[in-house]
């Protein structure tokens, strides 16, 4: 029997959270050998908590209510921080809790992350459901990091995580500021699932054009070492073009330090000290069984 244990991070959003858990319940019911719990991190919502009841098919529900809102990726590093030090599952499953995870590919990444036990599973988006504008930008976001990084990070959050890479991202420093950058930096090896990127069940996304350039920035920064050495690289080449390039040399000049100034500034987010004292910020925890 593998204990699979499933992270949630949410602010204010229960409504959604309550129709993630009942349609998680749905699809673990068709997964064999397994054991499903829930670890909701409740990251100082302003909306009171409602009354859970926990599905038929989960064995128990944990909220861990913090006393200060830290964001979706601290809510994350905590949490595995928490867990890495815990011998409660086999695999953490971590996704959103808005629908935009769709809880039907639970199944695909339990399968696969089955099949090849000593390796994670990723969630790699193949189609977004966003608007025209925000997939442009998303897909700018893919091409920078691919240039700067020379890595393609194609997934998000969500993914299924051996008890192994629990412990090593739990080491990272990076993880308080992105889990998706350190997850393909520190891990070697992951398989992958297809995924479609669904629709919030309730009210707008909170992924707004502002807070997409700040995730671009927080996955990038990770990489900054290599950052810094291809932008002074295609520094160099500027300058090398300048004949040709002409009165474009001094605007790609600026563009480029001003780029690596904002990497620069985004690394600041990766705080090994509220990384390690983050689990003080927790006010209390409840737990739900049958």
């Amino acid at each position: 029997m593998k204990k699979i244990k499933i992270l949630i991070p949410v602010y204010n959003d229960w409504e959604s959270l309550i129709e993630l858990l009942n349609e998680i319940n749905k699809v673990i019911s068709d997964i064999k050998n397994t054991e499903f719990d829930c670890m909701i991190v409740n990251d100082a919502s302003t909306i009171k908590l409602p009354e859970i009841k926990v599905p038929k098919n989960v064995k128990k529900i944990e909220i861990f209510n913090m006393k200060e809102n830290r964001g979706h990726a601290r809510c994350n590093a905590f949490a595995i921080r928490y867990l890495s030090k815990k011998d409660d599952f086999d695999h953490l499953i971590v996704m959103d809790g808005d629908g935009e995870d769709r809880p039907e590919e639970i199944k695909y990444l339990v399968n696969q992350a089955l099949e090849d036990q000593e390796v994670s599973v990723v969630a790699k988006r193949v189609k977004r459901s966003e608007g025209f504008l925000f997939q442009l930008l998303y897909e700018v976001h893919k091409l920078t990091t691919l240039v700067f990084i020379g890595k393609q990070i194609n997934f998000g959050n969500y993914s299924c995580l051996t008890k192994k890479d629990v412990i090593t991202l739990s080491q990272q420093e990076s993880l308080w500021s992105s889990f998706s950058g350190t997850l393909k930096k520190s891990i070697s090896r992951l398989n992958t699932i297809n995924s479609i990127r669904g629709s919030r069940y309730f009210g707008p996304s909170k992924m707004s054009l502002f807070n997409l350039g700040i995730h671009s920035f927080s996955i990038i920064a990770v990489f900054k070492s290599q950052v810094f050495l291809r932008g002074l690289i295609f520094g160099i080449l500027i300058y090398l073009f300048k004949s040709i390039l002409g009165n474009s040399t001094t605007y790609l000049i600026l563009a480029l330090i001003t780029f690596l100034t904002l990497i620069y500034l985004n690394s600041f987010r990766e705080s090994i000290e509220d990384f390690v004292k983050s689990e003080e910020n927790v006010d209390n925890v409840k737990t739900y069984t049958h």
